[in-house]
């Protein structure tokens, strides 16, 4: 799969860290990327869009990525999910991976790990 084909759903409450992402990825030739500021609209997100890749934030408002997390695997088991958070959370980490996260990504995430994951992704695909 091209990049410019890779449906990437980019999931967190912070514009600024929506922002850094989306640019970073358009300005590597990945073009469909939608948003979501909190775990509901990332479900429903989800369930519109049909992403290859989702990378959730944790701590959100109105539901949770673990919440979210868990809506989004019983809806596509198959879903790749990559929950991203601060050290502060590191509680959630496990509870994540065990729900059916694809990995964990430390914040920040480093710009040259978010791109390696995704053309693997594409790869597989």
């Amino acid at each position: 799969m091209q990049t410019n084909e890779l449906r990437i759903l980019i999931c967190d409450d912070s514009i600024m860290v929506q922002k850094k992402m989306d640019d970073l990825l358009k300005s590597h030739g990945y073009a469909n990327i939608f948003q979501a500021r909190n775990g509901q609209t990332a479900v429903d997100a989800y369930k519109e869009h049909r992403p290859h890749v989702v990378f959730m934030d944790i701590v959100m408002p109105v539901k949770t990525g673990v919440e979210a997390l868990v809506e989004i695997i019983a809806f596509d088991p198959d879903a790749k999910v990559y929950m991203a958070s601060s050290i502060g959370t590191q509680s959630n980490i496990k509870e994540a991976i065990t729900k059916g996260a694809a990995d964990f990504l430390q914040k920040p995430i480093d710009d040259a790990l978010l791109l390696k994951l995704l053309l693997n992704v594409c790869k597989q695909l």
